[in-house]
């Protein structure tokens, strides 16, 4: 529903994150995948989620004698490492600290090492089919042997672009490391600060405990989300963060946030 409200395609979700088996994270996503097949859906869905989560959702289709036309592919979150990596970007996943095991992702854009100078290559006569070779960094080299530096035609790209997900977790300096320097960092804030034992005692964290680990992880831009549903008011939680990282905003829903490189 949320989707046909914001217009978003499902058409053009391939993969799904799933972090861990609270309801909250994944109660609605039979729903999708439902929808998704009485659509007529045909492309593959990867789901990246903890293992259990398999059995749960054939025990729904199967009660339901639900059969998909598209194939479901299922990867089982099982340790640290790379999950994904194709041709455009790359996603690590990490352990995060929560009642029940959890997972954070890191998803890094992938990019040629080189842009290309349209005016440069123009003058040069360069052909388009030696363009990705000049993207690698390759100097191209005329019909009369005559070298063209690659420097001479290109520019370095921007950094690729990076995005961290940490999902429900206490404070964990450990994570630091991990999503240090990223240009957009989620990470929780189910309580305000004056709520910090009660944050750790549900494997939760604070405003102030979020934007702590923005600050010393260097972080380009911070959003914050998972509020409680004790709060009936949200700007106390960005006014706590930002008093700490004041680049922070709110995880609203139908909010669109351009993921800018720190360089």
């Amino acid at each position: 529903m949320q989707l046909s409200k914001y217009k978003i395609k499902r058409s053009r979700i391939s993969r799904i994150l799933i972090s861990h088996l609270h309801g909250d994270h994944y109660y609605g996503l039979i729903g999708l995948i439902t929808s998704m097949s009485l659509l007529n859906r045909t492309e593959a869905l990867h789901i990246h989620a903890p293992g259990d989560l398999e059995r749960i959702i054939q025990v729904q289709l199967d009660a339901s004698e639900t059969i998909l036309t598209f194939p479901l592919e299922f990867h089982a979150l099982s340790g640290e490492g790379r999950i994904v990596e194709d041709s455009d970007l790359q996603i690590d996943c990490f352990p995060v600290q929560h009642r029940i095991a959890c997972w954070g992702f890191l998803i890094t854009e992938k990019k040629n090492p080189r842009k290309i100078i349209p005016e440069k290559v123009r003058a040069f006569e360069i052909p388009a089919l030696f363009y990705e070779q000049l993207q690698l960094g390759k100097d191209y080299i005329t019909a009369k042997g005559t070298i063209i530096p690659n420097e001479d035609v290109t520019e370095p790209a921007k950094s690729p672009r990076r995005y961290a997900y940490c999902a429900d977790t206490i404070y964990d300096e450990t994570l630091i490391e991990i999503v240090r320097g990223v240009d957009l960092l989620y990470h929780e804030t189910t309580y305000l600060k004056d709520q910090e034992a009660k944050a750790k005692l549900r494997h939760h964290s604070t405003t102030i405990q979020a934007a702590t680990l923005a600050k010393k992880a260097t972080v380009n831009q911070l959003i914050i989300g998972h509020f409680s549903a004790k709060y009936e008011h949200l700007q106390p939680f960005l006014e706590e963060t930002c008093s700490v990282f004041p680049n922070t905003i709110l995880a609203l829903e139908g909010s669109c946030i351009q993921i800018k490189s720190g360089q």
